[in-house]
């Protein structure tokens, strides 16, 4: 099964400037898009606003059946966006979507803000 990281590409870290000419979610955006390319397990898809302002860079992990996650307060980095896609790998593998501990890519450790348990079918 599939996985979905949504990423929100509006999202501003405290230090964030114009002067980059995007914002800190777009930058996460891309390197997660470039990265997940091999990743036929892993889906990714913009989203304006996750509402998650005080913990940018946010995003969503979400598989139909499967319990979700937000997580945030992410630096647009290379290993945080590898860490993104080897958890959603693992979620995907996953039949509940649930991950142990142990297996947490360390650069996602800290950073889950919330779950939610699948949608009633």
């Amino acid at each position: 099964m599939t996985t979905t990281i949504t990423i929100c590409d509006t999202c501003k870290r405290d230090d964030w400037t114009s002067a980059s000419g995007r914002t800190d979610g777009e930058a996460l955006a891309e390197l997660v898009e470039a990265l997940s390319s091999d990743a036929a397990e892993v889906r990714t898809r913009r989203h304006s606003c996750l509402m998650g302002c005080s913990r940018a860079c946010n995003v969503t992990l979400q598989s139909p059946g499967k319990m979700a996650y937000t997580l945030g307060g992410f630096e647009p980095s290379e290993d945080v966006a590898a860490g993104l896609i080897d958890y959603a790998a693992r979620h995907a593998a996953s039949a509940t979507g649930v991950v142990p501990y142990r297996d947490w890519p360390a650069a996602i450790k800290g950073h889950f803000v919330t779950r939610h348990p699948p949608l009633p079918e």
